[in-house]
């Protein structure tokens, strides 16, 4: 049985996560299904409630840049990053120190690994309460679409999982944006919510994500969330729908199309923040509707692919990837 914990419960929720059980929590992008990152059974026990390949590397979630270069090396870009950015969607892969307590299995066995300080105070409150990292993917089963509130962990998680500490709906609704900076060079791995062009305006140029496909075929992922066929619902995703059949569901951005069996609105005024606050909950609703009404796949409105529509579509296209 998973506890749902309220926002008064940070302790429990603390204590549980020194004791090596998992909690899933709220940050500004997805919830997070988190667990002592240096307990080797902890880590492990994220990847067995997700079903997650081990070769794709988790996220650590510390309170403060300080905490989370005592893990990694941090270079002048990394400092200036962080000062700009953190708390919030940014994540950073470094090289890890020699001294590093975050265990191998964490990073996938890499010498670098994954930082970010989230920005959600109640994220903040448990990592300050237990003075640990906490590693914490997307708090879902891999391979299904993110959860945005604490009733998308319990469906998905539920039994699993110790407890979930309830934040109410998350502000960003898509994972942080992950960027490698472990090799003297700049690339982007992950678009999500903090933009490449944010970023740039900080560091420089920055080299765009190899094609997922190649990593993933030669299983040298470096970042969270690069798996091919991800964030899937069960019904299938067609995208770029100029027209929408009976039979098809329809994730709408900007004025609906006519004739769909059921619709969920990303955003009428074709806001991208709030297309993406949206979007997994839409996936979510759309995916159990559909199949409920015998629907027979998800139709996508386009979506423009500038600022916050670069994540976006980089979700909907490894929800439509063949699986």
């Amino acid at each position: 049985m998973t506890e749902l914990l309220r926002a008064e419960e940070v302790d429990r929720a603390a204590a549980l996560l020194r004791a090596g059980d998992l909690v899933a929590f709220p940050t500004e992008t997805v919830y997070g299904l988190g667990g002592d990152a240096r307990n080797g059974r902890a880590v492990a026990a994220i990847f067995e409630a997700k079903g997650r390949p081990h070769f794709n590397p988790l996220i650590c979630h510390v309170p403060d840049a300080e905490a989370a270069f005592a893990e990694v090396l941090a270079d002048d870009r990394a400092r200036a990053l962080a000062a700009r950015f953190w708390p919030g969607p940014l994540t950073l892969v470094l090289p890890r120190r020699p001294d590093c307590r975050i265990d191998l299995l964490a990073g996938a066995g890499l010498d670098t690994l994954a930082v970010r300080v989230p920005a959600h105070p109640l994220a903040l409150a448990l990592l300050r309460a237990a003075a640990l990292p906490v590693a914490g993917p997307s708090a879902n089963r891999s391979g299904q679409v993110s959860p945005t509130t604490a009733q998308h962990v319990l469906d998905g998680l539920g039994g699993r999982i110790a407890a979930v500490l309830d934040g109410g709906p998350c502000a960003v609704g898509v994972e942080s944006t992950v960027l490698h900076l472990a090799s003297g060079g700049a690339a982007l791995l992950r678009p999500g919510g903090v933009t490449a062009e944010e970023i740039e305006a900080v560091i420089g140029p920055i080299a765009r994500p190899l094609p997922v496909a190649a990593a993933e075929a030669t299983r040298t992922l470096r970042s969270p969330g690069m798996m091919l066929s991800h964030y899937a619902p069960s019904l299938p995703v067609r995208l770029e729908a100029a027209s929408v059949a009976a039979n098809e569901a329809l994730l709408a951005f900007g004025p609906a199309l006519p004739g769909a069996g059921a619709v969920f609105q990303l955003s009428e005024g074709r806001d991208l923040r709030e297309a993406a606050a949206g979007l997994f909950a839409g996936l979510r609703w759309l995916d159990a509707e559909g199949q409920r009404r015998g629907l027979r796949r998800i139709a996508v409105m386009p979506v423009p692919p500038e600022g916050l529509g670069e994540a976006i579509n980089d979700r909907l296209g490894r929800a439509a990837a063949p699986r």
